[in-house]
């Protein structure tokens, strides 16, 4: 399989990595829409499957050999705010992932520009430069491209959207929004904390402090997606 001038080039300047095997990067960049209407195409779910537990490796041994005083609590969550669908989807587009995407009729306009589909592309960019390259390949491809959002998270600049991110991972099973309650609050009023839980299903996902409800709402979100829907408890 021969790539066509502008992709030998954007492989060679912007992934920085020359594929032996061409259809793998081919399969990286094609949405499950486009597959679906043409069926000797392979869509990027399984690539974007192991690109995901990749770049997971990749992030939890540089930052645990980044910052040999931070504990594990600390570097979880800075794992979680590095590895995170708005992080990835903004590498993506840094990259112009989604211009070189192949789309289904459907998608084809929306698709290009939606995080969930740019964060997973991303990971199945990297699942295939782990299949063509080996680990020292994929390893150098995630450390160039997340080492600055690491050093944003570390400098304060940078915080997740927990709540854009449980909703979303909700939506793809086809399910509703959830909702979010005030469960207590404390303190003085010039020091009030409040505590929300996020709810689903007649089932609490998860609950969070805050010295707002937004911040609550935030913290709850992220323990839900810590936790994992199999875990909430029901109410």
């Amino acid at each position: 399989m021969h790539a066509d001038p502008a992709l030998e080039q954007w492989m060679s300047e912007v992934l920085d990595h020359r594929f032996d095997n061409l259809a793998l990067l081919i399969e990286a960049l094609t949405h499950t829409t486009y597959a679906n209407e043409h069926p000797k195409a392979k869509a990027n779910e399984r690539l974007e499957f192991l690109g995901d537990s990749v770049v997971g490796l990749v992030m939890a041994q540089f930052i645990f050999e980044r910052f040999p005083a931070l504990p594990e609590g600390e570097m979880t969550k800075l794992r979680a705010a590095v590895v995170c669908e708005p992080s990835l989807a903004g590498r993506s587009r840094e990259l112009g992932i989604g211009v070189r995407m192949r789309f289904g009729k459907g998608e084809s306009v929306s698709g290009r520009n939606r995080d969930s589909i740019l964060a997973d592309a991303f990971e199945a960019v990297v699942g295939a430069i782990y299949l063509d390259g080996g680990l020292e390949a994929a390893r150098r491809f995630v450390i160039r491209e997340l080492e600055p959002v690491v050093v944003a998270a570390r400098q304060g600049q940078l915080r997740a959207d927990y709540k854009t991110q449980l909703q979303e991972r909700l939506q793809r099973q086809g399910a509703e929004a959830p909702q979010y309650r005030l469960l207590a609050e404390s303190g003085p009023a010039h020091d009030k904390r409040f505590q929300v839980g996020v709810f689903f299903q007649g089932r609490m996902l998860g609950t969070g402090w805050g010295r707002n409800k937004k911040e609550a709402e935030q913290e709850a979100a992220r323990e839900a997606l810590a936790l994992g829907l199999e875990d909430a408890k029901r109410v």
